[in-house]
Formats: structure tokens, C-alpha cells, sequence
């Protein structure tokens, strides 16, 4: 065997290094990812706390998840208040302020009348 190597065996000499340079380097990034598996029942709000976390952690929301979200928070906020808002009939509990052309118009929406 000859100390020199053929061009062929150079080249294959240093697709191998740079193979071996880009598997240490993804070893190394792949050690620093970081895995969480979430469990839990479905509609349990694990897609939730990814989303949040993506939102948290990388670039946030972008125009057309403002867009898209918008009416969705709002829905939410009003759904949200009309539980509220019956509860509050169903348990006695009397407005503030009954007299406030707000309260009244809750309760109209409603279908209850304001004390």
C-alpha cells in the first residue's frame, strides 16, 4: 500500500469528515432541545399551552392571527358574561347599579327583567 491516496479516496476521505461534522453538530443541537410531552384528556387545553408557548417564546402573533382571533376573544368575552350574568339571576345576586342603561340592556338580552 502506496502512502498516497487516489483523488477518489481523498474526496470520499472528506465527504466522510464533513458527514461526521454535521452529525456532531445536529448531536449537539439535538442536546439542547428541549422535549415536553403533555398528557391529558382530549379538550383538556394541551394544544392551548402550546400555542401560548409559541406565542410566548418565538416571534407572537402575527397580523392575520389578530384577524383571525379577534372575533373569537369577543365571543368569548360575551359568552363569558352572559354565564355570568345568569348565574347572577339564578343566585339572587342583585346588580350594582340596577338602574344603569348597561345592566338594563343585559337583562333585556337575557330575557330577564332588572330588579
Amino acid at each position: 500500500m502506496g502512502c498516497t491516496m487516489s483523488q477518489e479516496e481523498r474526496a470520499a476521505l472528506e465527504r466522510s469528515r464533513m458527514i461526521e461534522k454535521n452529525l456532531k453538530e445536529d448531536g449537539m443541537q439535538a442536546a439542547k432541545d428541549i422535549k415536553l410531552l403533555l398528557l391529558g384528556a382530549g379538550e383538556s387545553g394541551k394544544s392551548t399551552i402550546v400555542k401560548q408557548m409559541k406565542i410566548i417564546h418565538e416571534s407572537g402573533f402575527t397580523a392575520e392571527d389578530y384577524k383571525q382571533y379577534k372575533p373569537v376573544v369577543y365571543s368569548n368575552t360575551v359568552q363569558s358574561l352572559v354565564a355570568i350574568l345568569r348565574a347572577m339571576a339564578n343566585l339572587s345576586v342583585p346588580f350594582g347599579a340596577s338602574d344603569r342603561e348597561d345592566a338594563k340592556k343585559f337583562a333585556r338580552v337575557l330575557g330577564k327583567g332588572v330588579e
